[in-house]
């Protein structure tokens, strides 16, 4: 594989990820809505996300590194983990909902923050997305293809959440309805099947 579809499917799983609602999301776009400290809001969450994603694909690197014959088995998982994924994503466009977006935006921005960090960090899908999926996906490629993978998952954070930060008026009609979700959630699990098969394709 080369480098440029190593950074692309970095890219592309990341976005898939985080496209699922959130909380997270919620508030960037709630954040947007009110042109409330938009710009330090959208770049927070996208650090904290590339800084768990580089924790993902160094730990697990290192991990794998240490441990002989493990990367096979991490890929499976890795593969296991994104199908099971996709069928959730599936299973949500059954009965979608709307981001919600109610709610006042933070007053100051120190609580804006403390709210923002406690969205984030508090969340376990976060850790389980970025650590387990992103870091687990990254043991297929080696030196300069494992790097363009991890900039491409962390340049996707920072397209979504600028995007969904600066987009807000206009992404609300689409966030707000449970139609669009339907489509959106259904993209999304084929593209965890498209992942998933890529990882594991190597090993079969």
């Amino acid at each position: 594989m080369s480098v440029g579809s190593a950074g692309l499917e970095g890219f592309a799983l990341s976005l898939g990820l985080i496209l699922a609602i959130g909380p997270q999301n919620a508030f960037v776009m709630r954040q947007g809505l009110k042109r409330s400290y938009v710009f330090v809001t959208c770049l927070v969450c996208s650090l904290a996300d590339v800084s768990l994603i580089a924790a993902g694909i160094l730990g697990v690197g290192a991990l794998v590194s240490s441990i002989g014959g493990a990367e096979s088995f991490i890929a499976f998982g890795a593969a296991a983990f994104l199908s099971g994924y996709g069928f959730l994503r599936v299973k949500s466009s059954m009965n979608p909902e709307a981001i919600i977006i109610e709610g006042d935006a933070e007053g100051s921005l120190s609580a804006t923050m403390a709210t923002l960090l406690a969205i984030t960090f508090l969340n376990p899908h976060v850790y389980f997305d970025t650590l387990l999926l992103i870091g687990g996906a990254s043991t297929g490629f080696i030196g300069d293809e494992r790097l363009a993978f991890g900039v491409g998952a962390a340049t996707a954070s920072f397209v979504f959440f600028f995007s969904l930060g600066y987009g807000a008026k206009r992404l609300s009609g689409v966030l707000n309805s449970p139609g669009a979700w339907r489509v959106i959630d259904r993209g999304i699990a084929v593209v965890m099947f498209v992942i998933a098969g890529a990882i594991i394709q190597p090993y079969l």
